[in-house]
């Protein structure tokens, strides 16, 4: 399920927090290809996700920690404890240089953020219940807090809270036991928009600490709000998998009043909007059926394209399945296991297009369980079905398998290098004979198995000063030629043989998404985000 969405204007990219705690990053000028992820961790229950100045990642979560990312190397730079209990809101500052969380114990806590940290700052007043949402108004001089029952207003300079807005309990008639405020925005006029689980849109004068307008829009949970830049239209996602739009519309045709409408509803989604994003020219919300919408805005977009059409990505934008040919094997790749599944198979025999009844049904042969509170981020087997290995973020397993007529026996090679670790990409030569893996540092190691036992060969640095993650291999049917492409750079060639760069592909203004050797000429083909 998706938790949390964060769009940045300047690369045009939005970022992705699931509740397993994966970060994912979608660069949405190359056609919503996700061209980074961090893997997830059983402790990291992200609640907030939020970009700051010179394009840096930061998220919260239910641990208390603030977490930033470091988007070259694709791992995590550090961890930092806010000393607040679980972290439940965050906000970046207009500027981009102040990063502000709302705890569990109601404090609203400010940080400085340094070239390669955060500092802590100071304490607002503390509030009696848990901050769970906080938005700063683009002049950067007050924000606004919503916790249980009121929303909080307070002066950034002092630190105290000016108002204390009370919300309405009613719902359709009913008082509700509490009113949770699920989001707040603060416009640059001063009005406070607030969103509620008693199903309600609220407009608030900053100034006067008063109710101005409310509407009620749904049976269920208002979940997440977010303004356009321009501040002349919001989106809300509810509980009920509808979204709204708002539109700020002139009053008459020709009057200079204007006021806040209800436009369009959108229902994309099964089950709660958990979050939702506004982009110049689209509305982006995902929640817990773990779909990701983008619906444009037709006002927005300029050319009739492939851009203005509804996208849903609803598949993972990684291989999770891997598959032994010769034994006819499928490894499934799980959060937290492996599964290992041999295909059925059949004597019927049939014309092309017919469907041909099992004699034999398909196997579940091995389940695999990782220990440790990590994700697994990549798994493979070799195409002669013996050996499996996969990586998390801080090992690397390798499994020798032994088939004796119905039993499988599984033994683990030990002692594996730590520089595997946290491997982007793992593949096998045709032969099984040879092991690459790509790691997050921009190396590629070359290894090689013999039974039950390996030895390392090779490993091909990055190229002079960067740090490029390569995410994509493919080897030649012959294992001869090793074609890897990274985030942003060309594709190079890799010579088994001779262990040597053999050359690098220019390099096209679009991301690679896939590419592969053809077996008997060796020609690589690539295919781009771009289509």
């Amino acid at each position: 399920g998706i938790r949390c969405v964060a769009y940045n204007n300047q690369s045009n990219r939005l970022a992705v927090s699931r509740t397993d705690g994966t970060v994912e990053i979608y660069n949405l000028s190359a056609n919503y290809f996700q061209e980074k992820f961090f893997p997830g961790h059983e402790s990291r229950a992200t609640e907030a996700l939020c970009w700051a100045k010179g394009q840096r990642l930061f998220s919260a979560g239910l641990n208390g920690e603030i977490i930033e990312y470091d988007l070259q190397a694709l791992n995590i730079k550090y961890a930092m404890d806010a000393f607040g209990g679980p972290i439940w809101s965050m906000a970046a500052s207009p500027s981009g240089s102040q990063l502000l969380v709302g705890c569990e114990d109601g404090s609203v806590k400010l940080f400085q953020i340094t070239p390669d940290k955060i500092q802590f700052e100071r304490n607002f007043d503390r509030q009696k219940s848990r901050i769970l949402s906080l938005s700063w108004r683009p002049s950067g001089t007050h924000i606004a807090a919503g916790s249980i029952d009121y929303i909080s207003v307070f002066d950034v300079k002092s630190g105290s809270a000016i108002h204390k807005m009370l919300v309405d309990r009613q719902y359709m008639g009913v008082s509700k036991r509490k009113c949770i405020i699920w989001g707040v925005a603060f416009l640059s006029d001063g009005t406070v928009i607030s969103v509620d689980s008693a199903g309600k849109v609220q407009f608030w004068d900053s100034a006067t600490g008063t109710l101005v307008k409310n509407h009620l829009i749904a049976n269920a949970d208002v979940q997440s709000i977010a303004v356009s830049d321009q501040e002349d239209s919001f989106v809300v996602g509810t509980a009920e998998g509808t979204v709204f739009h708002f539109q700020l519309v002139s009053v008459t045709s020709n009057s200079s009043e204007k006021q806040w409408v209800r436009t369009k509803p959108f229902q994309h989604h099964t089950h709660d909007v958990r979050a939702v994003a506004h982009s110049p020219t689209a509305l982006i919300s995902g929640g817990t059926d773990t779909h990701l919408v983008i619906r444009p805005l037709m006002e927005k977009v300029e050319v009739k394209n492939y851009d203005a059409a509804l996208r849903k990505i609803t598949f993972p934008h990684r291989r999770l399945i891997s598959c032994s040919k010769k034994k006819q094997l499928l490894l499934f790749q799980f959060a937290h296991h492996l599964e290992l599944w041999q295909l059925g198979s059949t004597v019927a025999t049939g014309k092309n297009g017919d469907t041909l009844p099992l004699s034999k049904d398909a196997d579940h042969l091995l389940h695999l369980k990782t220990k440790g509170p990590e994700n697994i981020i990549c798994s493979c087997i070799s195409p002669c079905g013996s050996w499996i290995a996969y990586s998390t973020a801080s090992r690397f397993f390798l499994y020798r398998l032994s088939y004796e007529r119905d039993n499988i026996s599984l033994q683990r090679v030990s002692k594996m290098p730590a520089f595997l670790r946290s491997a982007l990409q793992i593949l096998f030569s045709e032969d099984s004979a040879k092991l690459f893996v790509a790691s997050n540092q921009g190396s590629l190691h070359i290894i090689r198995l013999l039974e039950g036992s390996f030895k390392h060969l090779h490993t091909f640095q990055p190229q002079s000063g960067t740090v490029e993650s390569m995410c994509l291999l493919a080897v030649s049917p012959d294992g001869n030629w090793l074609a890897a492409s990274g985030t942003s750079a060309g594709v190079h060639v890799y010579n088994v043989k001779n262990l040597k760069l053999h050359c690098t592909v220019p390099a096209y203004n679009f991301p690679v998404t896939a590419l592969a050797i053809a077996p008997s000429t060796n020609n690589l083909v690539i295919a781009h985000s771009d289509q």
